[in-house]
């Protein structure tokens, strides 16, 4: 609780001004990921359907194959909270006008565990985590072990996980081995990745290697296949938050087709009372929201050691 007792520089006129820890917000570079949505039910489902196998000869009698049941994604809505108290006498005698800001900062509260919530799935890409959702297919985002229902072979294919440090060889290798990724029947399916997600400690290496129209730290002059390719997208939360050495290459259209969910129930609901005896006010903001991730397929990440 905000006492006056704790608070004695704010009575006292003599300081020229008392400032509130009032700080700009960090962008939230990991919102471009997501499709966006209201939770309409308490608990959402999601589910896929397989494709089709290839076609055959036609040997006088149409083929009608069977289509799998893919893997199922269900996510709850969870509840956060936070609330601040002011005693009475701390407003009325405050010199400064900066008590009553107190609970506008409530607001910024949300604001930041939004960000931590939607960076998530990219801090934990290299574990299964199931705060928000569960997935039936029970293996990471970012896996060497991703599985088909459809009897399909996963030898090739079915990996979007690496372990090297960025580079611009590495890059070409993820990129390389990220359009071969595979449908539930072992069919190529076109994944055309176009951004680099990074943490901001690697911004500059992967400005070098996307600007670069010759090959990076090569003294030959040959033309840089990166020179372009991608966007960079770099994330101080991602370093905060999670690995400084880790990154992410991502078809940016299909991960939010596929890929990424985010629901809310509640965005921030404020409300304020006063205590009629003690003559303390509170104020409180509660929210309620949730997120998925459906499918691995337009993702490839880099788990650094």
């Amino acid at each position: 609780m905000l006492r006056g007792t704790n608070f004695a520089d704010v009575y006292d006129p003599r300081f020229q001004e008392i400032f509130d820890d009032d700080y700009p917000g960090l962008p939230g570079q990991a919102d471009q990921f997501y499709k966006e949505g209201t939770e309409k039910l308490e608990t959402e489902r999601w589910s896929q359907l397989g494709a089709l196998t290839e076609m055959s000869d036609f040997t006088g009698t149409v083929p009608y194959p069977d289509i799998s049941q893919g893997y199922d994604t269900t996510a709850t809505g969870l509840e956060f909270a936070q609330g601040i108290q002011v005693e009475r006498r701390l407003i009325e005698f405050d010199q400064h006008d900066v008590i009553m800001d107190k609970p506008k900062s409530l607001a910024d509260s949300v604001a930041l565990l939004r960000k931590v919530h939607r960076v998530r799935p990219f801090v934990n890409a290299f574990s299964v985590d199931t705060k928000f959702y569960n997935n039936t297919e029970g293996v990471a985002w970012c896996s060497n072990s991703h599985t088909t229902t459809s009897g399909a072979s996963t030898a090739a294919g079915f990996d979007n996980l690496v372990l090297t440090g960025i580079s611009a060889t590495a890059v070409s290798a993820l990129r390389l081995q990220m359009i071969k990724h595979r449908n539930d029947q072992g069919q190529e399916i076109g994944i055309m990745p176009d951004t680099l997600y990074i943490p901001s400690d690697l911004e500059e290496r992967a400005y070098e290697i996307v600007a670069s129209s010759g090959k990076v730290d090569e003294a030959t002059n040959n033309a840089s296949f990166n020179y372009g390719q991608y966007k960079v997208v770099g994330d101080l939360m991602l370093s905060t938050r999670g690995s400084t050495v880790d990154w992410f290459l991502i078809d940016s259209n299909l991960i939010k087709r596929w890929g990424l969910i985010w629901l809310d129930k509640i965005k921030g609901e404020f409300g304020m009372v006063e205590d009629f005896d003690t003559l303390v006010g509170k104020w409180r903001v509660y929210c309620l929201w949730t997120q998925a991730v459906r499918d691995w397929r337009a993702i490839s990440g880099a788990d650094v050691s």
